[in-house]
């Protein structure tokens, strides 16, 4: 079903917890890492303080996506707040002010399901702990693509309302614990 190559890219997904769950898996990460590209509900009105809050502790560069920018190995791009992150057939980044998706812009689903357009079996789909139903379908579209798709164990997420989506809509998903997808991650992305 997967391979266990090295992907093209990863993307995760979260909402509350999200800050503690980053902290731990980021800094985990090989400076040469695969893009990372990650969606958070942030609110709209907020500057994201995840930026220089990872930036001090992480080896990839940590940035706020730009429209129409290459999505480039060693580095993690988080989606702004207020607009959606997806990406490009050609693996370039963009954004969109578009609709509110599951209550929420940046939407995980739109980010995963773009992904995994671009990607296919390439990518590596993580959902995390959140409080809502954002990131089931994106996760299921990773899926349906032969992508690796990761849910972090609800059991010990902060909020397991979006780990138990993800696992309702796709119950095919590797169910981790924090610290295995960390190690599990590692591995998948490094040189």
């Amino acid at each position: 079903m997967t391979h266990l190559a090295r992907p093209a890219a990863v993307v995760i997904g979260a909402s509350a917890g999200a800050v503690e769950a980053l902290l731990n898996i980021l800094p985990a990460l090989s400076p040469d890492a695969p893009p990372v590209l990650v969606a958070v509900h942030v609110p709209p009105d907020r500057k994201n303080m995840l930026v220089p809050l990872l930036q001090a502790r992480c080896a990839l560069r940590i940035k706020e996506a730009e429209d129409k920018e290459p999505a480039l190995a060693g580095t993690v791009y988080f989606a702004p707040p207020d607009y959606h992150l997806l990406v490009e057939l050609d693996g370039t980044l963009a954004l969109s002010s578009d609709e509110l998706v599951h209550y929420s812009r940046p939407s995980i689903d739109v980010l995963f399901e773009t992904a995994a357009d671009a990607w296919g079996d390439d990518l590596v789909g993580v959902v995390l702990t959140g409080a809502n139903q954002d990131g089931a379908a994106g996760l299921q579209a990773v899926a349906r693509l032969g992508g690796d798709v990761i849910v972090q164990d609800p059991a010990e997420a902060v909020a397991s309302a979006m780990p138990l989506a993800a696992l309702t809509a796709c119950p095919g998903a590797r169910v981790l614990s924090l610290d295995a997808l960390i190690n599990h991650l590692a591995d998948r992305t490094a040189g």
